[in-house]
This record gives structure tokens, sequence and C-alpha cells, in this order.
């Protein structure tokens, strides 16, 4: 079996449309996203609500999740870093780490072969990336 990898993306819920691009240029097509709240550096800031002062510390984020098996781990964390710097504080984290197996519940197929594109899904594929 192949090494399959999974890289987590936190970064700015308004990069959303910047990253999916990023992702599908590089023939990523498969992703899950998830909407967030946290908090790095920043810590939140401080809000006035019916006159009392409240600190928001949690911020609303995007959560990404990526698998991939052929794709080089670096030119994903490469084109997403690319789609998501603002170059402020806020834009993010990207964790990466080893999966020990994929299954595909449709066809039961296991390892590589359960997150690689098939070759009867190809014109899906290719029809996605030149949206």
């Amino acid at each position: 079996m192949g090494q399959i990898t999974k890289i987590e993306i936190i970064t700015r819920p308004e990069k959303l449309n910047e990253l999916k691009e990023a992702m599908y240029a590089i023939r990523v097509t498969g992703m899950t996203v998830m909407q967030v709240y946290g908090c790095g550096l920043s810590h939140g800031y401080t809000e006035v609500y019916r006159g009392q002062e409240m600190m928001i510390n949690l911020l609303p984020k995007i959560k990404v999740e990526i698998v991939v098996s052929e794709i080089p781990v670096e030119t994903v964390v490469e084109a997403a870093k690319k789609a998501c710097q603002t170059g402020h504080i806020g834009d993010g984290k990207i964790f990466i780490s080893s999966v020990d197996d994929a299954v595909r519940i449709r066809t039961g197929e296991s390892g590589v072969d359960a997150i690689r594109d098939r070759r009867d899904e190809e014109e899906i594929v290719n029809s996605i990336i030149k949206q």
C-alpha cells in the first residue's frame, strides 16, 4: 500500500473559493469543508453587546480536509499557502498527518485505491477541473 496523507487546512472563510480553485488546479478534487471556530495568536476581540463588554475569543474559520496519495504533499501545501496567505495574523494553519488506511464504502476498495480517482470517473473529474 502506498503512502496516504491527510492535510488539514484551517483558514479564513473568505479564502474558501481561492483555496478550492488552487486545489482543482493541481488536480485535488476531493475535500471536506467544515465551518469551525477557534483562536490562535489573535485571541479574538472585544465587542459591546447590550451595554456589556464581551470578549469574542473564538473566531469563525473554515477547516478543509484533503487526503492524497499520488499528488505530492508539498504541492498541496504550497498551493494552499499561496491561496490563503494575506500576511496578517489569522491566516491559519496547515496540519499534515499519515493515514493508516482508507475504505471507499460504495465499492469496498481500500488503501490508495479508495482515494484514487477511478478511470470511469475521470470524465467527471476533468469536468470539475475545467470549471
